[in-house]
C-alpha cells in the first residue's frame, strides 16, 4: 500500500492494482475495488464492475464517534443469501475487534500527546499506510487532534468495562430496525419455549399414571428436554450477538 497524495480535502492510497482508498475529509473514507473483464468476456466495451466500501465515521464528543457504514456491490453473492440482521453481526465483530485496543490507545495517545502518535501506534506493515497518511493529514490541517471549539474540554471519558464499552445493544440494535425485529423474534421465541417448557412439566406432574402410555410420556419428556435446552441455547446466543460479544486480540 502507498501514499499517493495528501493535501487539505483529504488523502489517497492503492493498495494493490484496482484497489484504491480515498480519505474526503472530514470523516469520509472510502475503498474502490474495480474488475476489469477478462479476455474471455465477448462483450466490448463493457465497463469494469466496482466494489465499494464507504465508511462515514462523525466525531461526537472526546472518545465518541458515529460509524455508518454502506457497501454497495453488484457482483459479491456471499453475502446475498444472509439476512440483514447477520450481515451487521458479522460487522460489528469486525468494529469489536478493534474497538476495546482503540479505546486504550486513545488514553496512552492523550498522555503522551499527539505529536508522539508514533509511541503509541506501531505501524510497521505497508497495510498501515492509511493510519500513517491519515495521522500525517491531522497534524498538517488539525495540530494533530480534533478541535472541540468551546463545546467540549477535550478530556477523555472515565475508563469504562468491557461490558458497557461493547454493549451492542444500546450502540446499533435498538436503532437498526433489521436487527431489532430479530432480536425481538429470537426474544419471543426464547420465551415461549420456556413458558412451553414450564407449561409441559406442570401438566405431566398433574397427569395421572397411567392416563399416558410410556412411549407418550418418554417422547413427551424428550421434547421437553429439548425445548429447555434451545431455551438456554438461546438465551446464550441473544446475548452473545445482540448485547455483549467480548474480544481477545491474544486469542485471534
Amino acid at each position: 500500500m502507498k501514499i499517493q497524495k495528501i493535501d487539505k480535502n483529504g488523502f489517497t492510497t492503492t493498495q494493490q492494482p484496482g484497489v484504491e482508498w480515498n480519505f474526503i475529509s472530514p470523516c469520509l473514507l472510502q475503498r474502490t475495488i474495480t474488475i476489469k473483464e477478462g479476455p474471455e468476456n465477448t462483450q466490448k466495451h463493457k465497463p469494469p464492475r466496482k466494489d465499494l466500501l464507504i465508511l462515514l465515521c462523525t466525531p461526537v464528543s472526546p472518545g465518541k464517534s458515529r460509524l455508518i457504514s454502506v457497501i454497495p456491490t453488484k457482483f459479491w453473492t456471499d453475502d446475498l443469501f444472509l439476512p440483514r440482521w447477520k450481515n451487521h453481526m458479522i460487522q460489528n465483530l469486525i468494529i469489536d475487534s478493534d474497538l476495546y485496543l482503540l479505546f486504550d490507545q486513545e488514553r496512552k495517545l492523550m498522555e503522551l500527546g499527539p505529536s508522539n502518535w508514533q509511541n503509541v501506534c506501531f505501524v510497521p506493515t505497508k497495510a498501515d499506510a492509511n493510519v500513517v497518511a491519515y495521522r500525517k493529514w491531522l497534524k498538517k490541517y488539525s495540530g494533530g487532534q480534533m478541535d472541540w471549539g468551546t463545546k467540549f474540554n477535550g478530556y477523555l471519558q472515565p475508563t469504562l468495562p468491557r461490558e458497557q464499552l461493547m454493549d451492542r445493544y444500546r450502540s446499533h440494535v435498538v436503532n437498526c430496525s433489521s436487527c431489532n425485529v430479530a432480536y425481538k423474534g429470537f426474544k419471543a421465541l426464547q420465551i415461549s419455549l420456556q413458558v412451553f417448557v414450564v407449561a409441559s412439566v406442570a401438566i405431566m406432574a398433574a397427569t395421572k399414571e397411567g392416563m399416558i402410555t410410556v412411549p407418550a410420556r418418554t417422547t413427551f419428556v424428550v421434547v421437553i428436554m429439548l425445548c429447555f435446552v434451545g431455551s438456554k441455547w438461546l438465551s446464550h446466543f441473544i446475548n452473545k450477538s445482540f448485547h455483549f460479544h467480548d474480544y481477545s486480540h491474544a486469542f485471534k
